[in-house]
C-alpha cells in the first residue's frame, strides 16, 4: 500500500492511466454514472484536474489568471497519451522539493498544495470507478486508495451536493465495505 501523499497520488494515476487505456474505440461515446459526461467526457475532465496542477503548484497562478485556457477538448486525437502527458505533468509538479508545502489559490481560495493533492488524488479514484462502470470493466478499487479517498472525502461530504457537481449521498447498508461507503458518500450506488 502506497504509504504517502505523492506515493497516494501516483498510485491513483497509474489506476486512472490503466482504465483510459482499456477503453476500446467504440467505447468513448459511452455513458458513465457521471450522467452529464460521456467515457470521453470523464477522462477529458480528470486529464484537465492533473493540467492545472503545472500553472496552480509549478508556476503560482491562480484559477482566474488560468482562465479558460484548460477547458474545452484536451484529448484531441490521442486521449490516451493526452492523459499520460497530464499525468506525468502532475506528478512532477507535486514531487518538486517543496511543492507540497506551497500553498494554491483555487476557485474556493487558497488552498495548501498538499491538500490540493489529496483531493485530486481521491477525486481520480472515484473517477477510475465511474470509467470503469462506463467501459465494462473490473470496478473494483484497491483497499489502499479507497481508504485513503474515504479518509479525504468524509469531512466536506455533507457539502459536496450543495455544490452542484456531486449526487445526493445515499444511505449506506449495515456493514458496507469501504468502497461501497465512499461511492455512497459520493451519490454512486457500488
Amino acid at each position: 500500500m502506497p504509504e504517502t501523499l505523492l506515493e497516494q497520488h501516483a498510485a491513483a494515476l497509474r489506476l486512472f492511466g490503466e482504465r483510459v487505456r482499456a477503453v476500446a474505440d467504440g467505447q468513448w461515446g459511452a455513458p458513465t454514472p457521471c450522467t452529464e459526461w460521456t467515457v470521453r467526457d470523464l477522462v477529458n475532465h480528470v486529464t484537465g484536474e492533473q493540467l492545472w496542477t503545472v500553472p496552480l503548484v509549478t508556476e503560482g497562478r491562480t484559477v482566474a489568471e488560468v482562465g479558460d485556457a484548460l477547458s474545452g477538448d484536451l484529448l484531441g486525437g490521442d486521449p490516451a497519451g493526452a492523459w499520460e502527458r497530464a499525468a506525468a505533468a502532475a506528478r512532477a509538479a507535486f514531487a518538486a522539493p517543496g511543492a507540497l508545502e506551497r500553498t494554491v489559490v483555487l476557485s474556493y481560495g487558497p488552498t495548501r498544495a498538499a491538500a490540493y493533492c489529496a483531493e485530486l488524488t481521491a477525486d481520480c479514484v472515484v473517477h477510475a470507478w465511474d470509467l470503469s462502470r462506463g467501459i465494462g470493466a473490473d470496478d473494483r478499487l484497491p483497499d489502499g486508495l479507497v481508504e485513503f479517498s474515504l479518509k479525504e472525502v468524509m469531512p466536506y461530504a455533507d457539502g459536496l451536493a450543495a455544490s452542484g457537481l456531486f449526487a445526493a449521498p445515499l444511505e449506506v447498508p449495515a456493514g458496507a465495505d469501504a468502497q461501497t461507503r465512499l461511492l455512497a458518500l459520493l451519490g454512486r450506488r457500488g
